[in-house]
């Protein structure tokens, strides 16, 4: 059985993002995705843009999950946001704890999202499908794998529907982690994120500030393409496509790509799946 997908971007910064934000989703509208979600930045800094991206996408037509950071945000903020978003019809969330931006001291009236998840349906009841994160190779913030596991466990008995995990590499990983949220209790989907290799330098940049990590393997490989972006490009679609043929092979019924606001990788990657 083909995966079902779903697309995530980031709020463009200028009109002219926004213009290509139109046609990537565009593309990728006809691979019939699930849902597309918008990230929304570390204490509400894209808060604006946030809000513009997720409403186009809606007035398009289509399934939205706007991301929702309980780290910096109020009761009020949120259900302020929850009410607009009630207003629009969006029936999606992906709620989450958010980074404490730089020099930012209160983290606001959450402290987890597990707390969020709690007071969203405490607000609204079932309106929302509400996801979270999930991280196969352990939050690099948590104290130790089982206390990561357990943070899950109280996002899905908060009433997550759900959960997203961080991109990552090694597929065994996600497969145990999958294995052991199951025998924690959680019954809830677990997505796996997929990350297209494009841009070497910003991935590393990437993995090492969120945790997942780069098998040695691919890491030199990568690095010996240098400004070689096609041959870099065309390796990383090779690992990437053996990935996501594995997963499903694994059972996994849905994949969640971090898109980084492009069509063409993502887009290959699926026509792989398809083709296997």
């Amino acid at each position: 059985m083909k995966p079902s997908v779903s697309f995530e971007f980031f709020p463009p910064n200028t009109p002219e993002g926004e213009v290509r934000l139109r046609g990537v989703r565009e593309r990728l509208a006809q691979s019939g995705p699930d849902f597309f979600s918008v990230t929304y930045g570390a204490g509400g800094a894209t808060r604006d843009k946030t809000l513009r991206t997720v409403m186009e996408i809606r007035d398009e037509g289509h399934q939205v999950a706007p991301h929702l950071s309980c780290i910096g945000a109020t009761r009020q903020s949120v259900d302020e946001l929850l009410a607009l978003y009630r207003s629009r019809g969006i029936r999606r969330l992906v709620a989450l704890r958010g980074d404490l931006p730089s020099g930012m001291v209160d983290s606001g009236d959450f402290r987890f999202a597990s707390e969020l998840v709690t007071h969203v349906r405490a607000s609204t009841g079932d309106w929302f499908h509400i996801e979270v994160a999930a991280y196969p190779e352990t939050h690099p913030q948590a104290d130790s794998p089982q206390a990561d596991l357990e943070a899950l466990v109280a996002k899905v008995g908060a009433g997550a529907s759900s959960a997203i995990t961080q991109y990552f590499f090694n597929t065994d990983a996600f497969l145990w982690f999958r294995d052991a949220a199951a025998r924690a209790g959680v019954a809830v989907p677990i997505s796996p994120g997929i990350m297209p290799i494009t841009n070497f330098r910003q991935l590393a940049r990437f993995s090492d500030a969120c945790g997942a990590e780069i098998p040695r393997w691919i890491r030199l490989r990568l690095a010996q393409f240098g400004d070689d972006l096609a041959s870099l490009r065309a390796f990383g679609h090779e690992v990437m496509a053996a990935q996501c043929q594995r997963l499903a092979s694994e059972g996994v019924h849905s994949l969640h790509f971090y898109t980084m606001n492009q069509f063409e990788p993502t887009l290959d990657l699926i026509a792989a799946i398809k083709a296997r």
